[in-house]
């Protein structure tokens, strides 16, 4: 089968490979749509960051670079392994990404599973990824989708439980005001949450492209374009002098994080989610006469089932998010490097990689 394989920075290569092997326990898949991430785009930039270089495998799944990318990912059941008794051929699945060590707890109360020593991604720290042909998955990390979703809007529902674990971790509640700094997908995804809670929310986004499309997929109440006025400043006027009750940092741009902590009202509740490849600094007098409570957030921990049903139901819509289409072929020319360098120009591309979806 064909495959997207991460060597180094800047070295992806589409190669054939040989197809995985179905074995007890786990469940083949054949992928629809894979998207790619910005995680993606930071290993290719900047990496290995998840990736374990070449000659260091990863303590969990024994590989190291070259490893298949991609943990976006939707797909249809081809093959069940002895013992997978709840799933049937032919049904429609994603996949929870995780590489978690077998004595850690994954059960439903688990609350820290995806903070475990050595947790890793698959399509990161390998076995497998969307950006291949075909994934064998353990079925733990497999999650039906009813075939009502189209596939390609499927594939957004691991992005979309960020933002579902993000907005856990603030607390923010209906009749809160969420300023959402950063339009990107995972930024417009926080934003889709937060409104099927009953938030109002600010974006806050320099590309035009992004703040249309906020608009147009209803999930801003304002946006604001900060290169032509203060966030702070206009936040407060929305909200009667008071500031922001919580903020979602989803940039890794210093300059939005520093647009927080000003907008933000006293007490308020501000949110990483962005995976920052660099230091960022924190004015701390700011933090601490205002009482701003900083926390950080990291993927997702049994929010899958949550998520899906936001989508099942149609309290979130996903299909205005998807702004381009390709084949693997098209991975770095018109995937990577349009979201590298172009990226006031598309919000989530994604890959068929057998070439189906695309007709």
């Amino acid at each position: 089968m064909r495959a997207a394989r991460y060597y180094d920075r800047g070295d992806i290569r589409i190669e054939e490979i040989d197809a995985p092997v179905v074995e007890p326990g786990t469940v083949g898949i054949d992928v629809a749509w894979c998207g790619i991430c910005g995680t993606d785009l930071h290993e290719y930039a900047d990496g290995p960051i998840f990736i374990p270089p070449a000659g260091h495998p990863h303590p969990l799944s024994g590989e190291s670079a070259p490893v298949t990318l991609g943990h976006e990912m939707s797909g249809v059941v081809y093959a069940l392994g002895e013992g997978v008794t709840d799933l049937e051929v032919g049904d429609h699945v994603v996949v929870e990404p995780y590489i978690i060590a077998d004595d850690v707890d994954t059960g439903p109360d688990s609350h820290d599973y995806h903070l475990s020593h050595d947790m890793n991604f698959i399509g990161l720290g390998g076995c497998g990824g969307g950006l291949a042909e075909k994934i064998v998955v353990r079925r733990r990390w497999v999650h039906k989708v009813s075939d009502s979703v189209p596939l390609d809007q499927a594939a957004l529902i691991e992005p979309l439980s960020v933002g579902v674990h993000a907005v856990e971790r603030s607390g923010a509640t209906a009749g809160a005001v969420a300023l959402i700094a950063g339009a990107g997908p995972i930024g417009l995804l926080t934003a889709a949450v937060c409104k099927a809670r009953e938030i109002t929310t600010i974006i806050s986004e320099p590309s035009p492209l992004r703040r249309s499309k906020a608009l147009e997929a209803k999930v801003a109440d304002h946006v604001i374009d900060p290169s032509t006025e203060s966030v702070a400043e206009r936040v407060r006027e929305l909200t009667g002098g008071a500031g922001a009750d919580v903020g979602f940092e989803c940039t890794s741009v210093q300059p939005a994080l520093d647009a927080l902590f000003d907008a933000l009202k006293p007490t308020g509740v501000l949110v990483v989610v962005s995976i920052w490849g660099h230091p960022g600094a924190v004015e701390m007098q700011k933090l601490v006469l205002k009482e701003i409570d900083m926390r950080g957030t990291i993927a997702y921990v049994n929010n899958h089932p949550e998520t899906i049903e936001l989508v099942e139901s149609g309290r979130i819509d996903l299909s205005p998010f998807i702004t381009g289409r390709i084949g693997l072929d098209d991975l770095i020319d018109e995937g990577f490097d349009t979201l590298i360098n172009r990226n006031e120009t598309a919000v989530k591309i994604l890959v068929s990689p057998s070439g189906a979806g695309l007709g």
